[in-house]
């Protein structure tokens, strides 16, 4: 093993962390690792709500990603010169194209997509129980953390609730709805991974996002000029633009990484994964007061039943 490769395997963090948690999950770095979790789930349900409203408008899928992780990348840029552009702040660039690829552009775009799709409360609630569904599996899995009973009946709950939202699909939506509960659920898996490879390399918040952002920059912005231009990038107004450029690009983009990031790294892998299901809650209520959104009540017994499965997982 290089040098080189010694160092890539060391935590890399902003300030030093230790092992904060006790087999309780009772000390101070504990509750600050859950408060870091909650504040990535309710950054993550503005971005929802917003990203909503932005293709009810006429954005794009493309337009979307564009608002919420190029802008971000350009102003983050000095942040990797900072951290040592050579080796993209001490990530890699291999690791930094996978990273991207797992929580940037690539799984925007498919999240977005869905929204076409299916009702919002699909979306909402979908993507982040499958995160933590995958993300529990997967720890345990690949980086061996226990499965205790209580997370595994979390798990299955967990399971049950999402059944209730294909059923929904297939009775009210059709073959396109489950098209789109595919969607979200995909985008849930790729998140789950990007957990995983954040616990494996022991990347820190900051770093994590300057390396999205970078990669963003340098593959996806483009690629979306090429295609596409800048025409209808701005063709709604600075007001509806800059609504998606500060939500998506820092409230639910920069923002909720960092937090993530804090999170697994004072929790674990797995604990951390159940925080996505915090998400559906906390989208319902935003999507209601922000949008008028009103969510059916099969929808509602999904989430209850989710609900309960983050709350047997986080155990």
């Amino acid at each position: 093993m290089t040098a080189r490769h010694k160092k890539l395997d060391q935590p890399l963090q902003d300030t030093p962390l230790k092992s904060v948690v006790s087999p309780g999950g009772t000390t101070p770095g504990f509750f600050i690792g859950v408060a870091c979790g909650i504040g990535a789930a309710l950054a993550w349900a503005a971005g929802f709500a917003v990203a909503k409203h932005g293709i009810v408008i006429g954005f794009s899928p493309a337009d979307l990603a564009v608002h919420r992780y190029v802008w971000t990348g350009l102003l983050l840029i000095p942040l990797v010169f900072h951290y040592g552009i050579a080796d993209v702040g001490g990530v890699g660039w291999g690791r930094g194209f996978i990273l991207a690829a797992l929580s940037g552009p690539t799984q925007a775009l498919v999240a977005y997509t869905g929204f076409i799709l299916v009702p919002f409360g699909h979306g909402t609630t979908i993507q982040p129980a499958t995160a933590a569904l995958a993300g529990i599996l997967l720890a345990a899995m690949l980086l061996k953390e226990r499965l205790s009973a209580s997370r595994l009946i979390g798990a299955a709950t967990i399971t049950a609730g999402l059944i209730v939202f294909g059923i929904e699909s297939v009775a009210t939506i059709g073959t396109h709805g489950i098209g789109g509960d595919l969607l979200f659920a995909t985008a849930g898996a790729l998140w789950a991974m990007f957990g995983i490879m954040l616990r494996q390399w022991r990347v820190a918040g900051m770093r994590v996002a300057a390396a999205v952002g970078l990669m963003s920059v340098l593959v996806y912005a483009p690629v979306y000029f090429l295609l596409f231009g800048t025409g209808h990038l701005f063709s709604f107004g600075w007001g509806e633009t800059l609504l998606q450029i500060v939500a998506q690009g820092f409230v639910a983009g920069v923002l909720p990484i960092f937090l993530f990031a804090r999170a697994v790294a004072i929790l674990g892998a797995s604990r951390a994964s159940t925080f996505p299901a915090l998400v559906p809650g906390f989208s319902m209520i935003i999507g209601y007061l922000a949008l008028g959104i009103v969510p059916s009540w099969p929808q509602v017994v999904g989430l209850a039943i989710v609900l309960i499965g983050f709350r047997l997982t986080l155990r």
